[in-house]
């Protein structure tokens, strides 16, 4: 399993899945909710400054999102989304628990790691980053 074809393969499913979570979320919090309702949330959870924490959360998930999908800035685009992450999980989800049925930290924990993992491994050649790279 250790070829770089496989590699690449898992690569570019792991983060066109991983892109295509972020892009609905920020879809979601744009269109179909909506900026003010997000806001909302935002301020109930304590979130400082709920209103740009809640454009700039959108706008990184849905940007960020596809820039994962097709791979372009990966790593970089990875460490500042797994840094919104965590501040999510500080400022939401700590005190909720473990659980995510409880509004807990395991599935922002799992997004972490998992945006880490892109940072480690990097994005891969079916990319574009792949493709700027070889050139």
């Amino acid at each position: 399993m250790d070829k770089p074809v496989v590699r690449d393969a898992a690569l570019l499913i792991f983060r066109a899945v991983l892109g295509v979570i972020f892009v609905a979320h920020g879809w979601e919090k744009l269109f179909i909710a909506g900026i003010t309702k997000t806001t909302g949330q935002f301020s109930a959870w304590g979130v400082p400054q709920p209103k740009l924490s809640a454009w700039i959360t959108a706008i990184a998930e849905l940007l960020g999102g596809g820039l994962l999908v097709v791979g372009l800035l990966t790593t970089f685009v990875a460490g500042a989304m797994a840094l919104l992450i965590a501040a999510a999980m500080y400022f939401v989800h700590l005190d909720a628990g473990f659980f995510i049925s409880e509004g807990g930290i395991e599935y922002p924990l799992l997004l972490v790691v998992s945006l880490l993992m892109i940072v480690v491994f990097g994005s891969g050649r079916a990319s574009v980053d792949g493709v700027l790279t070889r050139g």
